[in-house]
């Protein structure tokens, strides 16, 4: 604690009144909402998926760069509507991006058989279940995909919670 202190001081921040920041860190873990976060992540995931699966269907060319576009919107979702500080707000966008890169994949191979079968998308998608999901994913993944996945699960955490900012710092002074 001395050190980061210490690194304040040399940055100019100055030094912070620790009951001013235990105040503003209570009033802060007060208006997060761990669920308003995880519905809004799931939209983002939902979202990016079909957003993917449509890139990927149009260009026909698999895009692993998507994944990473995934797992920012997840992040920034959990974050805005969750307003969480928490670890745990990562963890959610990082398990709801990795959810939504999956999703992606498959909604991708439906589109494709879609076309291929000469099925109207959204008659297909009602024949799907869980082990024809399982094996359209099986079937689809390559090893890269492990890549982009990591990289989206990254973001998905890491942009999932938010950071006190230098201004609500400032204020602690």
């Amino acid at each position: 604690m001395t050190d980061q202190r210490n690194e304040q001081v040399e940055k100019g921040t100055g030094e912070i009144d620790q009951a001013k920041l235990q105040m503003l860190l209570h009033e802060v873990k007060d208006n997060q909402n761990l669920l308003f976060g995880t519905v809004g992540g799931v939209v983002a995931a939902a979202i990016g998926a079909g957003i993917w699966a449509i890139i990927t269907a149009l260009t026909n060319f698999q895009i692993g760069w998507m994944a990473v576009g995934v797992g920012f919107l997840v992040g920034h979702a959990v974050r805005i509507s969750g307003k969480g500080i928490d670890k745990t707000f990562g963890a959610v966008g990082a398990v709801l991006s990795l959810l939504g890169c999956v999703l992606g994949n498959l909604l991708t191979a439906c589109i494709l058989i879609s076309k291929h079968e000469h099925i109207p998308f959204l008659q297909l998608l009602p024949r799907l279940n869980p082990q024809i999901a399982i094996e359209l994913i099986r079937a689809t993944f390559h090893p890269m995909d492990l890549l982009f996945y990591g990289i989206a699960v990254y973001e998905g955490y890491r942009f999932s919670f938010r950071r006190l900012s230098k201004e609500e710092l400032e204020k602690l002074k």
